[in-house]
């Protein structure tokens, strides 16, 4: 015979029931919390870079690319075509003021000095002969004009001597007449004598002049001939160190050929370029800062290219330090020429994420375990920092690492 059931066991059944029921709730809510967990995409936090945002100033630049050169480089070239004889240095030495690099065929260049040598004396032969011919000349002029001034003085006493006696009665009106036409006519050959000397003393001393222009010019084009003599004795003009040198013998080379190319490798400074539009804030006298790794070296913008090139302006630094250990020629470095001074804003450091002002998606920290995305709004930079202008709080942390593998991810979680 079946017995009832009481209702306190019915009431404990169904509380169990419940709480079954509960529990397999719970548990499901858990394994999803902890599916999704596990599904969200994570990060290792020592493969990220975090910057603090902090208030301070920023001294704002604009990057350029620049290249290490010497502070002082020389092309040798070759003044004459002609061959290379004899080669006496190499690449790589340390050559004096005048020690010869290499020696060239120079007969040709000699004969011709000396061709010119024995001109320029026939010239100045030709110049002292003119001269003697001119003075004697002038000097015969000078005798008939004496001369001439004695017959006219002559003369002149003839006619006071025929007008005394015609005076007395003892002469005649027509030989004081005769007297007188004699005087006039030597009185006139005087005065065209004298003018005559005026004439030939100007036109002498004029082709005397014209002698010693020509001889000016010759003795220019001398001096210009020796000095490319002189040079075509390859020398260094100056300390420094052999960069290039032609150093093939027998080798036939043209005038202004490259022969040899000197360098002061102990003192550098820097080629750059930049985009034509930031053109207008770069200027002589700016302040650049040159980065070589991870150190940094001040500079001031000493020559500007005034012409774009290919949409690029060149212009070149001179460095504070010079002489720095790491510096070699050809090197590439990051240029930043400073610009403006922005005070008390909110920055962090400059990375691979910053391409100029905008708005940025960036990761910020939200707690120990989480970044987040967030809209950032960026100004402008340095090599060290970037404005922010809006989107970052002081005190909050940002991945300042390259996260475009993330790019369609909103919440990472850091491992």
């Amino acid at each position: 015979m079946d017995r009832e059931i009481s209702k306190t066991f019915l009431l404990r059944q169904k509380r169990k029931r419940i709480i079954r029921a509960v529990a397999i709730c719970v548990a499901a809510v858990i394994v999803i919390v902890l599916a999704i967990t596990l599904m969200r995409t994570g990060v290792k936090a020592s493969d990220l870079r975090l910057s603090t945002a902090e208030r301070g100033t920023i001294e704002t630049s604009v990057s350029a690319t620049g290249r290490v050169a010497p502070a002082f480089e020389e092309i040798i070239n070759s003044p004459i075509t002609t061959k290379i004889v004899e080669v006496y240095s190499k690449a790589g030495d340390s050559v004096a003021e005048g020690t010869p690099l290499l020696r060239l065929d120079l007969q040709s260049a000699e004969t011709e000095v000396n061709k010119m040598n024995d001109e320029g004396r026939m010239k100045r032969l030709d110049y002292e002969k003119l001269k003697l011919n001119n003075s004697t000349y002038l000097t015969n002029l000078e005798m008939q004009i004496r001369v001439k001034e004695m017959s006219v003085n002559r003369l002149a006493t003839e006619v006071l001597n025929e007008q005394r006696l015609d005076s007395l009665g003892s002469g005649t009106g027509d030989k004081v007449r005769e007297a007188r036409l004699a005087y006039e006519t030597s009185r006139l050959e005087l005065e065209q004598l004298r003018k005559q000397f005026v004439n030939e003393r100007s036109v002498r001393q004029a082709d005397e002049k014209m002698k010693e222009l020509e001889l000016s010019i010759f003795d220019r084009n001398l001096a210009e001939t020796m000095r490319t003599f002189e040079d075509a004795k390859i020398k260094s003009p100056r300390r420094a160190t052999l960069t290039y040198i032609n150093d093939h013998i027998g080798h036939q080379i043209n005038q202004g050929e490259r022969v040899a190319v000197i360098a002061d490798l102990s003192h550098f400074k820097i080629n750059g370029e930049i985009a034509d539009t930031y053109g207008e804030r770069v200027a002589i006298g700016a302040p650049a800062v040159v980065r070589i790794g991870k150190e940094s070296l001040r500079g001031t913008i000493s020559n500007v290219t005034p012409l774009s090139n290919n949409g690029v302006i060149a212009f070149t630094i001179e460095l504070e330090q010079d002489d720095y250990p790491r510096l070699r020629s050809g090197l590439k470095t990051d240029v930043y020429v400073m610009c403006d001074v922005h005070d008390d804003v909110i920055r962090i450091a400059n990375g691979p994420y910053y391409r100029g002002p905008g708005i940025y998606d960036l990761f910020v920290r939200t707690s120990d375990s989480d970044v987040e995305k967030r809209k950032v709004k960026l100004g402008d930079s340095n090599y060290e920092f970037v404005e922010v202008l809006e989107g970052v709080k002081p005190g909050e942390e940002v991945v300042t690492a390259d996260m475009s593998e993330y790019r369609d991810k909103n919440r990472l979680k850091l491992r």
